[in-house]
């Protein structure tokens, strides 16, 4: 399987890159039926809205409070695997989780590798990195193998291929695998498991992710709808689970209402198809399993998002999709737009811990703060209170401390004295005056491009005559008395 091309390198910048998929009347279209689709499932998922949002207030509590206990959780989740003979591995950065990964397959001497569906080995860019040393990843997730076919990285987190429609996966399948092109999804999927079904044996190492990893009896949860997690994790010998430090939580009690609300939120199921409980590797009196189950838990600026108690909340997220599938902006643009792994709302929050606010300037302005995403979010995060948030660290000084990293990129010395002209102008009456009858008599000077602002709108003109001019002609007007 041939390595992606990084969007980045496609077209430079969010701002090309959305102004490209604008001009994209099949991509446009694409998403448009998708999101509309999936926001009605989310609402016929959830009837009553007083158990709707008795559920996301409960789901919460739940994630808020496994956060506030996170290294104690940790550490129990880690001594709980290890005794059900897991081995567990830390890593602080992706480069540190794929050498992890390498050497438990460089160990066993593994040279094929089929995966399941994982955010995190997205983050790592694992299949490219294992390409880089001779080892063949294949993605079975139907989704995920489609955009391997072609190149690309997901545009969904729970629908990586949701950018093409039938048609293209058709024209895919002929170009790549040699099949006869048919738009019937049904054949389509018969194609592809056909092809995924003689690796999952052939497999010397099986890749998962993780959806909540329960510290009290030391269980990895997954919940899919194909199989092929399944598939992933207990065909071939040797399992590696990889998964964010962020998806501990303390008991499986805690896990029910959480699995409702992911499920629910996501695709408007009530439950997935599989729900996947692992505890450990195959004992000796089991027919089936792998020998070996792995553990990595990755960092990889998850600590920088847990010190800050405002932007903490960015770590409750159970990855559902549903702020992407509402946001206005995602739906226009896409998810490759924003050149990263977590696109739509979810992703401006996320991805600047990770891969620092000075590499996605453009992301926490990219949002009209409708304020959609925060209503569906099935853990309540305020996702346009921390973009605000975000706003604000864009354009602090970048020489000051920082509380997110890679802050102040979007600082502007002149932009910083402009604004404290302005409030000198409104906090002096006197200047405010003077300015205000100098704005009305000049007005013909006013600057006919504004920046960015007026690619799209008029450029502001001052009144001929202000408020208050206009008030004191008419009190003249009426003998001192107002009409």
């Amino acid at each position: 399987m041939s390595q992606r091309i990084p969007v980045t390198e496609l077209t430079p910048g969010f701002r090309g890159r959305a102004e490209e998929a604008l001009t994209d009347g099949q991509l446009r279209n694409n998403f448009r039926v998708a999101m509309d689709s999936l926001m009605t499932k989310r609402a016929n998922a959830f009837p009553d809205a007083d158990e709707r949002e008795g559920l996301r207030e409960l789901g919460n509590r739940l994630k808020a409070g496994a956060l506030s206990r996170l290294p104690d959780l940790l550490e129990q989740l880690e001594k709980k695997l290890t005794e059900n003979g897991v081995k567990v591995h830390w890593a602080e950065t992706v480069e540190e989780a794929n050498e992890l990964v390498h050497g438990i397959i460089e160990a066993r001497k593994g040279s094929q590798v089929v995966k399941g569906k994982s955010m995190v080995s997205e983050e790592m860019e694992m299949n490219d990195y294992l390409a880089e040393r001779g080892i063949e990843c294949l993605e079975s997730d139907m989704g995920e193998y489609i955009v391997q076919l072609d190149n690309e990285k997901p545009s969904h987190i729970i629908m990586p291929a949701i950018h093409k429609n039938a048609r293209q996966v058709s024209k895919l399948f002929h170009d790549k695998l040699g099949e006869p092109e048919t738009e019937d999804v049904n054949q389509l999927i018969q194609i592809g498991r056909r092809t995924l079904r003689r690796k999952f044996m052939d497999a010397d190492v099986g890749v998962s992710g993780v959806n909540f990893a329960i510290a009290e009896t030391g269980t990895l949860l997954l919940v899919e709808n194909e199989g092929n997690g399944r598939m992933s994790t207990t065909a071939p010998p040797v399992h590696i689970a990889v998964t964010g430090i962020e998806k501990v939580v303390p008991n499986l009690r805690d896990v029910v209402p959480l699995v409702s609300l992911l499920t629910r939120s996501a695709l408007g199921q009530p439950i997935t198809t599989y729900v996947n409980l692992i505890s450990g590797p195959r004992k000796p009196d089991e027919l089936d399993g792998p020998e070996e189950v792995h553990l990595v838990l990755l960092d990889n600026g998850r600590t920088g998002a847990f010190a800050d108690a405002q932007m903490r909340q960015t770590l409750n997220c159970i990855r559902c999709g549903a702020c992407m599938n509402h946001c206005p902006v995602y739906t226009r643009v896409g998810g490759h737009t924003y050149g990263e792994v977590y696109p739509g709302p979810i992703g401006k929050i996320i991805t600047p811990h990770m891969a620092g606010l000075d590499k996605v300037p453009d992301h926490p302005s990219a949002s009209s703060l409708c304020g959609a995403c925060g209503e569906v979010c099935p853990v309540k995060i305020p996702i346009p209170e921390l973009l605000q948030r975000l706003r604000q660290e864009n354009v602090k000084d970048p020489e000051q401390p920082q509380q997110v990293k890679g802050g102040g990129a979007k600082y502007s010395r002149t932009e910083r004295w402009i604004w404290r002209g302005w409030q000198m102008l409104n906090t002096r009456p006197a200047l405010y005056r003077s300015f205000l009858w100098a704005a009305t008599r000049f007005r013909a000077l006013a600057p006919k491009k504004a920046g960015p602002w007026t690619e799209n709108h008029s450029a502001p003109v001052p009144a001929r005559r202000s408020l208050h001019d206009l008030a004191a002609r008419h009190l003249d007007q009426n003998g001192g008395r107002p009409s």
